[in-house]
């Protein structure tokens, strides 16, 4: 834990340098990012920065510990987490500016499995079956995590899953990778991942079984060295040139387009681990 914590202070501080000595030059901002948006996310920073010269420097890991760094290291210019989950904790903790926030994209929760589907999973109870291994985000700090976390509470599966649950991974970017590269035979996680990597496949969870979908949310963070450029980006994000970039990568740009997987789930909301939950321990 104390290793843990050393690390963190040294890396915002380190962030918090970086950012000092860029903004001695040409215009920079620095956004936390929730790596669910990262490779779009990446696209959408050159475009903005050719298109208007200001630099972004785009920080990504867990929502919630992406939140954390800027807690701890009171910097940042931006917050755009993987769900409207943690900019509710943000507004809560008062790290962003309320009447900023934008949503940038849409995301929808699937089941994610090896090419070709070689365990032969058709359906979320399959998750259950002997010998079949999965993964999720970390529930505490991954936005993706709580929501596969949330789906299994809320199809009375979580009991008979948990027990073929073998990691929690540490972002949605690692969450992702990890049935790419076939060390699990599948994730709960975000369809959108299967536009990331060409080895993954998507098996589509039953409308009635998703209580929520998710979009992916922006706000000003009251730490903000320059609001004015924070802004300018968030606004480009959902413009049509920044949601153009988003849709190539897969994303949905409209809530009418998420509503085609599950017409009569949530957007958006908050949910919150129940107060017994124990992280894993494998």
């Amino acid at each position: 834990m104390i290793k843990k914590a050393l690390f963190l202070l040294v890396g915002v501080m380190l962030l918090a340098t970086v950012g000092a000595c860029a903004k001695g030059g040409a215009k920079t901002i620095t956004a936390f990012c929730g790596s669910a948006s990262k490779p779009a996310m990446e696209e959408a920073a050159r475009a903005f920065e050719q298109e208007t010269g200001i630099r972004v420097y785009l920080n990504f890991s867990g929502s919630g510990t992406m939140l954390s760094q800027m807690k701890v290291s009171q910097s940042g210019d931006l917050y755009i987490p993987g769900s409207p989950d943690y900019m509710v904790m943000a507004e809560e903790a008062g790290v962003v500016e309320p009447d900023s926030v934008k949503i940038i994209s849409f995301l929808v929760p699937a089941i994610l499995v090896q090419e070709g589907n070689p365990a032969g999973i058709q359906k979320l109870a399959d998750l259950a079956l002997p010998g079949i291994e999965v993964s999720i985000g970390n529930p505490e700090a991954v936005c993706v995590g709580l929501y596969a976390y949330e789906i299994l509470e809320y199809n009375n599966l979580l009991s008979e899953v948990e027990p073929n649950i073998v990691t929690h991974a540490e972002s949605c970017s690692r969450t992702a990778t990890l049935v790419a590269l076939k060390s699990v035979d599948a994730i709960l996680g975000w369809r959108v991942f299967a536009s990331w990597h060409d080895t993954i496949d998507v098996v589509y969870l039953e409308p009635q079984q998703i209580p929520r979908l998710a979009y992916i949310p922006g706000a000003i963070s009251t730490f903000a060295e320059d609001s004015e450029s924070a802004g300018k980006f968030l606004d480009f994000l959902v413009s049509p040139r920044g949601q153009e970039i988003f849709r190539k990568w897969g994303y949905i740009s409209n809530e009418s387009g998420a509503r085609e997987f599950a017409p009569d789930a949530q957007i958006g909301g908050e949910y919150r681990l129940p107060v017994d939950y124990k992280p894993l321990i494998k």
